[in-house]
């Protein structure tokens, strides 16, 4: 298998698949499409992602521009190339997301749920948790298996586990009527494909966070998705849940891609109830890790998540990602055994999906991976320089945010 075919989605020709590239010719950001090997600068018709996702039928937009016979700016091999050295004097893929705020929804599915349960009452000591695992399995006892958070079912399930002194803030957003949803990362500091993806020097007890993203208009309609690696610092959450932002928000702590897939006719919301996201980690110490999420056991609807989290409590002008969560908790013992996984310096990261293809970075420490340091100032001005160049031109209508498309 090619690394163009390891990228891309196994029924790529199908694929309506958009993205970001980094252009050092423009000095900033370009919104792409990409079909197979070819990869079509749609800056004129797109200023920004977050413009195209709200324009009502994104679909629409980039086929259109596909009509028009552009001609390919960029080859997919040499972006995947560029971003897997490193070399950011070369155009290289980026998270593929721009003004959307970055969301995140957690303990959506119970055996996530029961390993946050874990780490808090382990208070972040790996040694703890084999012991724990063991008996909050045992207070279970297979009782929460389909049990629909907020029913009468979830609320007996949380009474035995008080009952044996398991009691934990995690049941109540695991199984209890509101979904947990925080904000996982500023506006564009996400990192994309090929980046490094950092976690804290202090942590000591970590892990990947395989994710279906779900990328979502500002009128609350899912228009994409793609995936994501919702990187997990197990022992400075399971310390307390008020640590959750150092736990999750930090340097290049948030990667997306390599490629938002567009709803169409051919795949939607639907498409992706069952989707199975599969993890590798594979380390300079020959370590190996595999996983699996799967979509189908999510405890919660995707409509509920999004409902959660945009609606009349809340709105999103730019739009929106959203982490859906994951099945997904290593036990596999890395080295001390009871100590379960951590990650290493080094380990490169894969996740993968049939429909979305794979996101792959390499594991850095925050403290020391490149600092994020393109903001929306930055970014404004960038879109400014790029209207004045085409010297009004072009017939959409660009506000500051430079947020409408072309028809």
């Amino acid at each position: 298998m090619t690394g163009l075919e390891r990228v891309l989605p196994e029924d790529t020709e199908a694929a309506l698949l958009v993205g970001r590239v980094w252009d050092p010719e423009a000095g900033g950001p370009r919104i792409v499409a990409v079909r197979g090997e070819d990869v079509y600068d749609l800056q004129e018709q797109a200023p920004t992602m977050a413009g195209l996702l709200a324009s009502g039928d994104p679909a629409g937009v980039v086929r259109r521009a596909m009509a028009q016979d552009l001609t390919p700016r960029w080859s997919t091999a040499e972006l995947i190339d560029a971003a897997e050295a490193g070399d950011r004097s070369r155009p290289h893929l980026l998270a593929p997301i721009d003004l959307q705020v970055v969301k995140a929804c957690g303990v959506t599915f119970v055996e996530s749920m029961i390993e946050r349960v874990i780490e808090e009452r382990a208070a972040g000591d790996p040694a703890r948790a084999a012991a724990l695992r063991e008996r909050v399995g045992a207070a279970l006892g297979g009782s929460l298996d389909g049990v629909r958070p907020g029913s009468d079912e979830a609320e007996k399930a949380k009474a035995v586990l008080k009952e044996e002194g398991l009691w934990s803030q995690y049941l109540e957003v695991g199984i209890g009527k509101d979904p947990e949803v925080f904000s996982k990362a500023p506006v564009l500091a996400s990192v994309g494909y090929g980046a490094q993806i950092g976690i804290l020097e202090a942590s000591e007890w970590n892990n990947p966070e395989p994710e279906l993203v779900l990328v979502v208009a500002p009128d609350g309609r899912p228009v994409g998705a793609t995936l994501g690696n919702d990187v997990n610092l197990r022992d400075i959450e399971g310390r307390s849940a008020l640590l959750l932002g150092k736990a999750k928000d930090n340097n290049a702590s948030c990667a997306m891609g390599p490629f938002i897939r567009l709803f169409d006719g051919g795949f939607t919301l639907d498409s992706l109830r069952d989707e199975e996201i599969l993890l590798e980690v594979l380390g300079a110490d020959g370590f190996r890790l595999e996983g699996r999420n799967s979509l189908a056991h999510i405890s919660r609807p995707f409509e509920e998540l999004i409902s959660a989290t945009v609606g009349r409590h809340h709105q999103y002008p730019d739009g929106f990602a959203l982490f859906t969560g994951t099945l997904f908790a290593p036990v596999q013992d890395r080295g001390e055994p009871g100590k379960g996984f951590t990650h290493r310096v080094g380990d490169r990261v894969s996740v993968s999906s049939a429909r979305l293809g794979t996101l792959a970075n390499v594991v850095g420490l925050c403290e020391e991976l490149p600092p994020w340091e393109y903001g929306l100032g930055e970014f404004f001005a960038y879109l400014a320089a790029t209207a004045l160049r085409r010297n009004g031109t072009s017939s959409s209508s660009t506000g500051p945010a430079g947020n409408s498309v072309e028809a």
